[in-house]
């Protein structure tokens, strides 16, 4: 039996926004349009814009490539900006590296097992590009395509719409998925993430927000000191190559247990299977609160040095935390500062990976007639 996750967001987001530029200061003035510019262009000449936001604290800047979250920042407990996203300045590393900094996940976020699914009795391969696996939609997923955005400005609110239509066949999904993603800043500073999407054909969805985060600001270093909380009993052992083997293991007594606050780095060189297989931790949790209609709290995550927080909320029922641990030493960010293992982490809101292939596991099917809508919500502080 398909469990229903095509839960319907009722309300719209909370309100509060005014736009300012990334660099200018953030105030809930309201009734200012997000400022375009643009970012760089592509091999065939197509311009790629980056759209700069900001309410309530929080400054916002997104690329029309990849849905791209190019930066984000918000203050220290002194009132410091700081830049808390990884990222590039110039499009061209965006086009020829694939670390997914800041992007939207799609048509598939994570792993499926082999490339492969079955639906209504109908076998699909879809494009492989992690070993055997598929990875975040394939060799082109939603990261590498370009989103039409439109700015909006409702009530105190600020923020973008995303539009992009994958047709049928891309990377190997059937249906032709037209996709909704709504970007909103209140005017509390909160960034709020609005997934929607439709089908003509039966199909698998499961989008995401691809950010990685270091509260110190990015480039700085290490997050092992990071304090995290996720509200989880349980999680999805992997095996060699990253697929869930099915069970729902409990946290209970290994290093995945982030259900009191601890750092980051506390276990994570503990001589454990799984964090081999992971090369540090590559997994996601399966939220104590299951699907929800509205966004519930999951997971807090602190940097001790400057104060700032980040609490999320979602609809969805896992979480996929990942330690940063691919990143080797190749990539520059916009300060200029080399991105190594452990400089930033993800806290990626989702069904669970393999999901198409695992019967016990909520299901990702959409169906012509249907409305997919998710809804994650980053609440800042200090």
């Amino acid at each position: 039996m398909e469990l229903n996750r095509r839960t319907v967001i009722a309300g719209t987001a909370a309100a509060g926004i005014a736009a300012t530029a990334l660099g200018g200061t953030a105030h809930a003035t309201g009734g200012r349009t997000p400022v375009k510019s643009l970012f760089g262009k592509l091999a065939d000449g197509t311009k790629i814009y980056s759209w700069s936001l900001a309410n309530g604290g929080t400054r916002l800047k997104v690329l029309s490539y990849g849905g791209i979250v190019q930066s984000l920042e918000i203050p220290d407990r002194h009132g410091k900006y700081k830049n808390v996203s990884l990222g590039f300045d110039n499009i061209e590393d965006y086009v020829a590296k694939t670390p997914y900094f800041g992007a939207l996940i799609g048509r598939y976020g994570n792993r499926i097992a082999k490339g492969q699914f079955s639906l209504d009795g109908k076998s699909y391969q879809l494009s492989v590009n992690d070993g055997v696996n598929s990875l975040h939609g394939g060799t082109k997923g939603f990261d590498k395509h370009v989103w039409d955005i439109e700015p909006f400005t409702k009530g105190s609110d600020v923020g973008l719409y995303l539009y992009y239509t994958s047709v049928d066949g891309e990377m190997g999904y059937p249906g032709t998925l037209k996709t909704k993603v709504t970007y909103t800043l209140t005017k509390h500073g909160d960034w709020r993430l609005d997934y929607e999407a439709t089908t003509d054909k039966a199909t698998v969805v499961n989008l995401t927000s691809h950010v990685y985060w270091n509260l110190a600001g990015e480039g700085s270093g290490s997050i092992y000191d990071h304090e995290l909380k996720i509200a989880a009993a349980r999680y999805t052992p992997v095996d060699s190559g990253l697929i869930p083997t099915g069970e729902l293991a409990k946290v209970a007594g290994t290093p995945f247990d982030f259900r009191r606050t601890k750092t980051v780095g506390e276990d994570i060189r503990v001589a454990n299977q799984q964090l081999l297989y992971g090369k540090g931790i590559d997994h996601n949790w399966a939220l104590d609160k299951g699907i929800t209609a509205k966004p519930e709290h999951v997971a807090t995550l602190r940097d001790p040095s400057s104060g700032r927080t980040l609490k999320i909320a979602t609809t969805e029922p896992g979480l996929q935390f990942y330690s940063g641990n691919f990143l080797d030493g190749t990539l520059v960010g916009p300060g200029g500062h080399i991105y190594r293992q452990g400089d930033a982490l993800c806290l990626e809101t989702q069904h669970f990976p393999d999901s198409p292939n695992q019967a016990s596991f909520p299901s990702t099917v959409l169906r012509p007639g249907q409305t997919y809508r998710t809804t994650t919500v980053h609440t800042f502080g200090n």
